[in-house]
């Protein structure tokens, strides 16, 4: 790469838009660089411009690499995952749950870098439009993307809880089979699960923010933002889990009814099979053969112990 292409001049603005770099804002504080599914020449072409370390760069593709803050000469990193609403079919690694925005703030200069329509880039670039944050520094604009990042896992652990309360209004009235609760519960349980993990190493960003120049109370707020989810996620988990343990345990007394009910049969027809049993043997010599009313004696007595095992059942509430 030439010297020309990386002077930010008219003559490299085609190459510029064709590696999808754009300038999203620009006020007399700081200049906004957003990119969007960055290929190896994007990479290049930020390395060379602004003299940020390659490796940082790669951390930005790397689908699952964890959230995390690195700070090298003038320039600091922030790694940042945010919640994803898009639903995959497999839930085995964060990226199934949350996509990548990378952050780099360099002397008045904040660059985001993200391989998905990332919804808090849409919404911050909306918000710099307005008249009332013309003046907004870069830290500021960092602050906002980290505040509506973990805003995206709030927003989830509501979905996720309502989801959960509708499971569990279904399983109590039987509006589905059992079979299908339980897929859904265990897709609910692995998304909180994956979420959970996410947000427990938000610490390695989140308290960095306190190296910005921000108030103490705006980094107090995040650090409060950054708890209340987890929180909300920790309780989410703790209710999934009560939830299958009651789903499991429903299922088990109504497995025992079953069993109950086929006991209490075998009650009723055991007596009556044995006499059966009894009448059937082929023996020569049976006094009771050669009673005339035999046959509806022996009815009689089947039908009588059938009442007394009924009435029996019925005392000790069976």
């Amino acid at each position: 790469m030439s010297e020309d292409c990386i002077l930010p001049t008219i003559s490299n603005l085609a190459y510029i838009c064709q590696m999808a770099i754009e300038v999203l804002f620009k006020n007399q504080h700081c200049e906004w660089v957003d990119v969007q599914r960055p290929n190896s020449e994007d990479l290049n072409f930020l390395h060379a411009k602004y003299g940020i370390n390659p490796l940082m760069l790669e951390d930005t593709v790397d689908t699952n690499h964890l959230p995390k803050f690195e700070q090298d000469d003038a320039v600091n990193f922030f790694l940042l995952r945010e919640n994803t609403e898009s639903e995959r079919v497999n839930l085995n690694t964060i990226s199934d749950v949350s996509t990548k925005l990378g952050i780099f703030l360099l002397d008045g200069i904040i660059i985001t870098i993200h391989r998905l329509n990332n919804k808090s880039i849409f919404e911050l670039k909306n918000e710099v439009k307005l008249k009332e944050n013309a003046e907004i520094t870069r830290d500021e604009m960092a602050l906002n993307l980290a505040l509506k990042v973990l805003k995206s896992f709030d927003d989830e652990a509501t979905n996720l809880l309502d989801l959960m309360d509708t499971i569990e209004s279904e399983i109590f009235l039987r509006n589905s089979s059992e079979s299908t609760h339980i897929r859904r519960l265990y897709r609910l349980k692995r998304k909180a699960g994956l979420n959970a993990r996410i947000l427990s190493i938000t610490a390695a960003w989140v308290d960095k923010f306190k190296l910005l120049e921000l108030d103490d109370s705006s980094v107090t707020d995040l650090k409060d933002k950054q708890k209340d989810v987890i929180n909300d996620f920790e309780h989410l988990t703790a209710q999934i889990t009560n939830l299958i343990s009651m789903f499991l345990a429903m299922s088990d007394q109504k497995a025992n009814q079953v069993m109950k009910m086929l006991a209490i049969y075998s009650m009723y027809f055991f007596p009556i099979t044995f006499i059966a049993g009894v009448y059937g043997m082929n023996f020569v010599f049976m006094p009771e053969l050669n009673i005339q009313y035999g046959y509806y004696y022996t009815l009689a007595a089947m039908l009588l112990i059938v009442v007394v095992t009924f009435l029996y059942v019925r005392k000790k509430k069976w």
